[in-house]
């Protein structure tokens, strides 16, 4: 099923590529259609996947050979990767149906399939030099979508933090791969796992591959690249960044940084414990302070992204457990609400917090949406947030006590800056002097948002669906990694 999903997203994006411009019908259709198709085939990879196991599954191989070098590309599916997959497939389909009326769809949709193409390829490469290629090659088509469209003129200098923080910062992974490939001679992934590095040699890769994935979390210092990123990129773009490529580092610190080198991950763990805090508590101080409506989200998840590190580097299931269900929570919840900014942003033209007040008089179903996943980003019980955090404390807790009273207060600070934005912008006087035109979100507009908020609460209602299949499959890695 893996090549039927390569086949289709490429077959599709040449489809379009070729395709005239001026036949924008065929192609919004095709592309909701292609997404759509790729999400029930994700959809059946999670309903027929068997968790009571931790080998991959649905796995497929490539063989081919360049001049005497013989290359073998595997790819493969395991409990852990299997509900990014889900949520990168679902996030894609929902962009599709939002950029409807854009008028560039033809480029917009040729940049979606081949980020949705390089998304699947990451989670599921089982060869860690071409895990490096497509983790690198998804950059390209973000650096287009954000310098080609855009919302204002310091998009320039946003793609460049954004192509130079990620791109110097993975020069460190090429150079750790390159290491391991000479004293390894293969980049196999469950050849490396049988590998027993020593711990110096476990000190400087951990360290390089640290290095990369965490610029893509981002961890402090090197968040500064994705605030500027999200208030220039479009609706989209910033869907896709804090719905899918931050989970990129998670995923990564899970399949690398923890299963390859588990000595050096509890030495470096006292550094990591540090930089999350000092993020935790400057995301959550700074979204205190801003006024445009992307950037107070944007900074919100550079705190949350933290707390889930630290959730990672608890060496406890718990942890995580919590940091996958938090990372799914978020590219939900923060997903949803840079759709609504969009939405706002589509009729108004501007993302100020000071333009807007009083929006529950003249757009009620936006503000009950708004307002719902405002209290799901600030972990309301019944929400998903709740579950992923909860977890992430438990195991935090169990570290100590100084790093759990850190996270409570920037859970705190979370549901300040957050309450504080939905009362500016929900309630109050109208601001009829900025904002003339008066109407609620369309029906598609609705049927966009809506199944992110069907999952908000099935997971903060129902987690154990998730937590199950997690907790075998992650006790069975921890078991035979002796992590």
């Amino acid at each position: 099923m893996l090549n039927y999903i390569f086949i289709i997203l490429l077959v599709s994006i040449f489809i379009i590529f070729f395709t005239e411009k001026n036949n924008i019908f065929f192609i919004r259709c095709f592309g909701v259609l292609v997404s759509s198709v790729v999400f029930l085939i994700s959809c059946f990879f999670l309903i027929s996947f068997d968790f009571n196991t931790s080998s991959y599954q649905h796995v497929v191989e490539y063989n081919f050979s360049l001049n005497k070098l013989n290359f073998l590309i595997s790819f493969g599916i395991d409990g852990v990767s299997i509900f990014f997959i889900v949520l990168s497939t679902l996030l894609i389909f929902i962009c599709f149906l939002f950029i409807w009326k854009e008028k560039l769809i033809k480029e917009f949709s040729v940049a979606l399939l081949t980020i949705e193409f390089l998304l699947i390829a990451v989670f599921c490469s089982l060869d860690v030099l071409f895990f490096y290629i497509t983790f690198e090659a998804i950059l390209i088509p973000m650096y287009l979508m954000i310098g080609l469209w855009g919302s204002r003129e310091r998009k320039i200098r946003a793609i460049y933090l954004f192509f130079f923080f990620t791109l110097i910062s993975s020069f460190c992974l090429l150079l750790g791969l390159l290491y391991i490939n000479s004293i390894v001679g293969s980049l196999c992934y469950d050849l490396l796992l049988t590998f027993n590095f020593s711990f110096e040699q476990q000190y400087w890769l951990w360290l390089a591959f640290f290095m990369s994935f965490a610029s893509k979390i981002p961890m402090f210092p090197l968040h500064i690249w994705l605030p500027e990123a999200h208030v220039e990129a479009p609706s989209v773009g910033s869907v896709l960044l804090a719905g899918i490529l931050l989970k990129l580092g998670v995923y990564g610190f899970i399949r690398y940084n923890l299963c390859l080198f588990p000595e050096a991950s509890i030495f470096f763990s006292p550094l990591v414990y540090i930089l999350s805090i000092f993020g935790i508590l400057y995301g959550s101080m700074n979204a205190l302070r801003q006024s445009d409506l992307k950037r107070i989200i944007a900074y919100s998840s550079v705190a949350h992204m933290n707390l889930i590190t630290l959730g990672i580097f608890s060496f406890e299931i718990t942890g995580i457990e919590g940091s996958i269900l938090q990372s799914l929570s978020h590219g939900f919840v923060s997903g949803a609400l840079f759709l609504l900014i969009g939405i706002l942003y589509d009729r108004y033209h501007s993302r100020s917090v000071y333009y807007y007040g009083g929006l529950v008089h003249s757009m009620p179903i936006f503000s009950s949406l708004f307002l719902i996943f405002t209290m799901a980003n600030i972990a309301l019980p019944g929400t998903s947030s709740f579950v992923g955090e909860f977890l992430l404390l438990l195991s935090i807790f169990k570290i100590n006590f100084i790093l759990a009273f850190f996270a409570c207060f920037g859970v705190i600070l979370c549901g300040t800056y957050s309450l504080w934005l939905c009362n500016r912008i929900l309630f109050g006087n109208l601001k009829i002097n900025y904002t003339l035109l008066f109407y609620d979100v369309t029906h598609r507009e609705f049927l966009i948002v809506f199944p992110l908020l069907i999952l908000v609460f099935l997971l903060g209602i129902y987690p154990t669906f998730f937590l199950d299949f997690l907790h075998f499959n992650l006790t069975d890695i921890f078991l035979s990694f002796k992590i």
